[in-house]
């Protein structure tokens, strides 16, 4: 076995592993279960070889950050974090759904949970740390400030206060993959899944080939963030209506209001339906996913941009998909497939106004079981002009489908006719 020195320390470097036949078995998971210790907790410890029950570690991404802080000595490999009143600042589920082992299989419906349901075990020495973490916060966009002064929404002291600071309640959550569902989803066996993430990834995670009897991986992929307006109660109140946004991640747009896309426009609208249905008497919520560029990735995207503006006769809709496959080979690579799990944690099982015109995404929606009543557009006069190319690309590619935005009256309808069944 290679070994390095470290101080005065040698410090062994495992390559790989294979089940042991011997010795201490790591904690089964069993996907689905209703029981939690018998659903068994997700455990991607670095410091108790024997109790890992899954490939990866937590993190996803800033794993690798947590490398340079142990290589850098700024962090010791064996901290163990400390969750003292670190549980959910309002309670989420459980809910029916957390205990299908098909309706959920991207996230762990159990994350935020752990410190709770797990007690004895982490007082036992296993390292199980939260995968989804639930606080309250104050969010301010100025664009919300210039929905106020045109009345589409109203300071209610309770949802939006003077200033336009909106109160939220918010969940961050990391993927955890159940391989076998995932598999499912995605129409393929368990074995081609696993070789293709082993080569995609350089070989980066060896257990998907050697560990057969672990089924869940935590990938190195961005997470996602839940934002919900009005009470959390009412997500799941048949009586009273639900407005929701799934916004994949776009920095250009989102955060320095690039007008080349809808992006930022759509989020905000977004926002701004949420308020209004929550003020109604609903809840709103915002379901932000790491997909930059459709999952391609920045450089991607901004290559493509380059490309679109520098062909013959300019940036075009005809063009517009067709320069994306031919720098990364395809046009899309979300999976929204996987993307209702999400809206399964949360117990959702009926969406009054969809804040989306993606055909994508509502496939998978209605597909997962969830019933989306109406499907509301981004209004005309919030797509920048730069932004025309994409719109009609996408209108000519049959990527959306238009829909009617909803008018007080039709939430007043909205909500009376929910009252009546």
């Amino acid at each position: 076995m290679p070994s390095e020195k470290t101080g005065t320390k040698l410090k062994h470097i495992v390559l790989t592993s294979h089940p042991a036949r011997f010795g201490q078995k790591p904690l089964p998971i069993h996907w689905g279960a209703v029981d939690p210790l018998k659903r068994g907790p997700v455990i991607g410890t670095l410091t108790t070889a024997a109790h890992r029950n899954v490939i990866g570690t937590h993190a996803g991404s800033y794993g690798v950050y947590r490398a340079l802080a142990v290589a850098s000595g700024k962090l010791q490999s064996n901290h163990r974090a400390d969750l003292t009143n670190t549980l959910p600042a309002e309670p989420i589920g459980p809910h029916p759904s957390w205990y299908s082992a098909d309706k959920i299989v991207s996230l762990d419906p159990l994350g935020a949970l752990v410190g709770e349901v797990y007690a004895p075990l982490y007082q036992e020495g296993y390292d199980i740390r939260p995968t989804i973490a639930i606080t309250k916060a104050h969010i301010n966009m100025p664009e919300l400030q210039e929905a106020v002064m045109k009345g589409r929404i109203q300071v209610d002291g309770k949802i939006l206060k003077p200033g336009g600071d909106l109160v939220v309640t918010k969940a961050a959550i990391e993927p955890v993959w159940y391989l076998p569902g995932i598999a499912n989803r995605l129409g393929v066996t368990e074995s081609d899944l696993r070789h293709a993430l082993f080569e995609q990834t350089g070989g980066m995670f060896p257990e998907l080939v050697t560990r057969p009897d672990f089924h869940v991986f935590l990938p190195p992929i961005g997470g996602m963030t839940v934002y919900i307006v009005g009470e959390v109660a009412a997500i799941t109140d048949p009586q009273r209506p639900l407005a929701v946004r799934v916004h994949d991640e776009c920095n250009g747009s989102d955060v320095f209001g690039s007008d080349i896309c809808t992006c930022r426009p759509y989020l905000v609208h977004g926002i701004e339906a949420c308020v209004q249905t929550a003020q109604a008497g609903g809840a709103g919520v915002i379901v932000y996913l790491r997909k930059e560029g459709r999952a391609l990735g920045e450089v991607t995207k901004f290559l493509v941009y380059n490309a679109r503006k520098r062909q013959e006769g300019g940036d075009r809709a005809d063009a517009y998909f067709t320069r994306t496959e031919c720098v990364a080979g395809v046009q899309d690579m979300r999976f929204q497939e996987l993307m209702p799990d999400v809206l399964h944690w949360l117990g959702i099982t009926r969406i009054d106004r969809f804040i989306s015109m993606s055909n994508m995404k509502y496939n998978a929606i209605t597909q997962s079981g969830i019933e989306i009543v109406e499907r509301v557009p981004i209004p005309e006069d919030l797509i920048p002009a730069d932004a025309r190319v994409e719109i009609e690309a996408k209108k000519a590619a049959g990527y959306y489908t238009n829909g009617s935005v909803p008018d007080d009256a039709d939430l007043a309808q909205i909500k009376g006719r929910m009252l009546t069944e």
